[in-house]
């Protein structure tokens, strides 16, 4: 599985803080193995039940956030040089696991993805950062996930939670359209 999971998400391999990268890989396996899903149903799973039918499942969806988040990060340190600090495996490993807590959130059914009786109960940012915390990855990370979704609005954020929410709605709202 853990080879799989590589090859699907190479952004994995761009933490280059190598516990972190361990940390990161291991919350996904976990939540594979806790939901019961194969690598084939990430391909499957929808990143979003808010658009009908989207074509874009979570792996896809992980990948854009995770790679417009660092490209706005390095913009941002290019143009901004010591007057913005941004820790960048911190924001990889939030970007990457940001919705891992779908695998909480959803279920399959009949063939069709819909929430799941946990998921009614907990979105997936809290139910994606409380599981993240039980492998020790960093409170920054933990917040990037608890705050990258409506869950943190009105919340202090990080500059690296601010980036991750903001590429993910940039990614939502472009296929919403």
């Amino acid at each position: 599985m853990r080879n799989k999971l590589l090859s699907l998400m190479p952004e994995f391999q761009l933490i280059q803080d190598l516990d972190l990268q361990e940390k990161t890989i291991k919350v996904w396996e976990e939540a594979m193995a806790a939901g019961e899903w194969d690598v084939s149903d990430l391909l499957d799973m929808p990143f979003t039940l808010l658009i009908q039918q989207t074509p874009v499942n979570i792996v896809t969806h992980t990948r854009a956030v995770t790679q417009c988040s660092l490209r706005i990060a390095e913009v941002l340190m290019e143009e901004y040089k010591d007057k913005v600090k941004i820790e960048r495996d911190h924001l990889l490993s939030g970007a990457l696991l940001h919705d891992v807590g779908k695998l909480f959130e959803y279920e399959k059914s009949n063939g069709t993805f819909k929430k799941s009786e946990a998921g009614q109960l907990l979105r997936h940012p809290i139910s994606g950062a409380a599981f993240a915390y039980n492998f020790g990855l960093p409170q920054d990370v933990l917040h990037i996930i608890a705050c990258h979704s409506k869950e943190g609005d009105g919340a202090r954020k990080t500059v690296e939670a601010v980036i991750v929410n903001h590429a993910d709605f940039v990614n939502f709202e472009s296929l919403k359209i």
